[in-house]
């Protein structure tokens, strides 16, 4: 018998073995002691039973972990302590962990409609490290929310804004006259909020982020409070005010150096950061996953301080489909990797590169074998050629003394297995991109409504299909295509993106950055006059959008900066007049630094009749 025959057969044999052995292992919540509706903390038996099943699947084994309907409490007291470096959320090391997924393989925890509760401020739960693991069939919400929410009950010129907290809120007037909110482990004296109408829950016309002097504050009445130099006439009775802070300490849900996840029929009611934040990992499956209320007759009119959400560094397919996303302070989703600004060239096959953002560093960049180019910060131009990481190592004090890979690194030190274009050094500005941490996304058959800012941010080489959702009252712009070496540092251009079918509803309520129109292509560009090289496309059609329609009572519809092919085809454009027109930017189509533009075949309809205007500029 051959060589290669008998290694044949032995792989079968083995594979034959695994199948034979594979256990199906049924675990009920309830066995471990986590029981629904008592009120008392499951933190540290939720991570017994974690431990268990962990100790018990051998390879080959699949597990499902069962709970019972009902009410779960989650506090950080007993809750386990881990050093999570978080893309795009503060850095706060430990955190409290409510349900931390890790080392995990053909897993399954279904919720069956559990309600896990938390409390202070923690991370509720993770997925770390784990393959092929599936959570489904459950909700997240914390029961005091670091969000304030007040409804406005008087507002005059003379004695400024008469307000009542919600029942949940709870607050004390401190010896300055500020109103003071708190919780177990947190306070706040705020400054901003989100106005919400009373009525539909949309995000007040032209307020954005509002400025809130809450002092001198006095009680007038049971829960009925007076701040007399709060003055503002948008805010009429009934209007309802989400206070909220600028910090985004943990995730919803943080899922990991995971490969193969699926997240069905989740339901995220609030978190301090984003929703979901998922990075460097490999195929991600939403089904139902929604950051929403709790229904048309939910007290609260906000859910998570950030994106819904965030997808940083990761690879293969992100699939979202059937979600409700609604009451966020960011984007619906956001799909990005990050540039490291090189520092430093050490020689000419090695840089030096860092993480800028604050909010943005202490997790994996990369690793040998990932192919990379070169962007120039001011222009947002590729440098010609790529190149190919040969070897990358942390070289911060905090990533050392973690002795755990890149966490905790800011600046990594990175060979390449070809010379670096000479350009390329600290004495310019110039930005490394990992290209094949990219990845393809699929986002379809949802619905965005009443949040702040943006709808949906795409910032991926990869194949993108934006189709069959609904985009209702985003209050900013509802679709963005970015690109930023200079701020936040979120990668990269778009090459293939097709938006189809989607129906937008009045976007452009208040002013946001990035949002010049419904649809703005935007890459953060210094020196556009000094660019050569366009930024997103790079062939006849690269962006499509085909076959939407577009309701709004203002004037932008699409704004695209350096971009070679774009498509606007057979879209319908119906004027409303649900409010008066008031955005900066006049122009239907504004069109920056483009080449290869198509814009044709479109309707224009105000009341039914068929309108010839349309309103073009173009920038070369």
């Amino acid at each position: 018998m051959k060589t290669s025959q008998r290694a044949f057969l032995f792989f079968v044999a083995c594979i034959l073995c695994v199948g034979v052995n594979a256990r199906k292992l049924e675990y009920k919540a309830v066995d471990f002691g986590i029981t629904p509706n008592t009120g008392k903390s499951q933190s540290a038996l939720m991570q017994k039973a974690i431990d268990a099943i962990r100790t018990e699947m051998k390879k080959g084994d699949q597990a499902v972990l069962l709970f019972e309907e009902g009410r779960y409490d989650f506090h950080p007291g007993d809750a386990v302590k881990r050093n999570y470096y978080v893309s795009n959320h503060d850095q706060p090391q430990p955190r409290p962990v409510g349900v931390a997924l890790e080392d995990l393989h053909d897993f399954v925890l279904d919720g069956q409609g559990a309600e896990l509760v938390f409390h202070g401020r923690m991370m509720p739960m993770s997925l770390v490290r784990s393959e092929n693991c599936t959570l489904k069939n459950f909700s997240i919400d914390f029961a005091n929310p670091q969000i304030s929410q007040i409804t406005i009950v008087e507002s005059s010129a003379e004695k400024g804004i008469t307000f009542k907290p919600a029942p949940w809120v709870k607050y004390r007037i401190n010896e300055n006259g500020d109103f003071i909110t708190y919780g177990d482990d947190w306070s706040f004296r705020h400054q901003y909020a989100i106005a919400f109408e009373g009525d539909t829950r949309h995000i007040v016309y032209n307020t954005a982020d509002l400025y809130c002097p809450i002092a001198n504050v006095k009680e007038v009445g049971e829960v009925l409070l007076n701040a007399p130099g709060w003055k503002d006439a948008r805010l009429k009775p009934g209007t309802v005010l989400a206070l909220r802070s600028w910090e985004r300490p943990s995730p919803g849900l943080f899922v990991t150096h995971c490969t193969d996840t699926k997240l069905h029929n989740i339901k995220m009611h609030y978190a301090e950061g984003m929703g979901l934040l998922a990075q460097m990992s490999e195929d991600i499956e939403l089904d139902g996953f929604s950051v929403c209320l709790k229904g048309d007759n939910d007290a609260r009119y906000f859910t998570t301080q950030a994106d819904a959400t965030h997808f940083s560094g990761c690879k293969g397919k992100i699939t979202s489909v059937n979600g409700l996303y609604e009451g966020m302070m960011d984007d619906a989703i956001n799909v990005h990797g990050t540039y490291l600004k090189v520092v430093r060239r050490v020689d000419d096959y090695t840089l030096e590169g860092r993480y800028m953002h604050s909010q943005a560093w202490g997790f994996d960049w990369g690793y040998v074998g990932d192919k990379v180019q070169f962007v120039r910060s001011a222009t947002m131009e590729l440098v010609e050629g790529g190149n190919e990481v040969a070897e990358i190592t942390p070289i911060d004090a905090v990533a050392k003394e973690q002795g755990k890979g890149m966490d905790g690194a800011k600046t990594f030190r990175i060979r390449f297995k070809k010379p670096v274009p000479d350009e390329v050094s600290e004495k310019a500005g110039y930005g490394i991109e990992n290209l094949t941490w990219t990845p393809e996304v699929y986002f379809a058959n949802n619905t965005i409504r009443n949040n702040r800012a943006r709808g949906t941010l795409f910032s991926t080489p990869q194949k993108v299909v934006v189709e069959n959702n609904l985009f209702d009252h985003t209050s900013g712009c509802a679709i963005l295509l970015c690109g930023d070496c200079n701020g936040w540092y979120e990668t990269g251009a778009c090459r293939n993106v097709l938006i189809r079918n989607n129906r937008f509803i009045n976007a452009l309520t208040s002013q946001f950055q990035f949002t010049n129109a419904v649809i703005s292509i935007y890459p953060e560009i210094p020196n556009l006059d000094g660019q050569k090289l366009l930024f997103h496309g790079g062939k006849k059609a690269a962006i499509r959008i085909v076959d939407n329609v577009f309701e709004t009572f203002d004037a932008p519809i699409l704004y695209a900066k350096s971009i070679d092919g774009l498509l606007f085809h057979n879209n319908k454009i119906v004027k409303n007049n649900d409010f008066k027109p008031m955005h900066w930017n006049k122009d239907q189509f504004w069109l920056q630094r483009v080449n290869n533009v198509e814009i044709e075949d479109f309707f224009h309809y105000r009341e039914k009749h068929i309108a010839k205007e349309v309103k073009l500029s173009v920038q070369k």
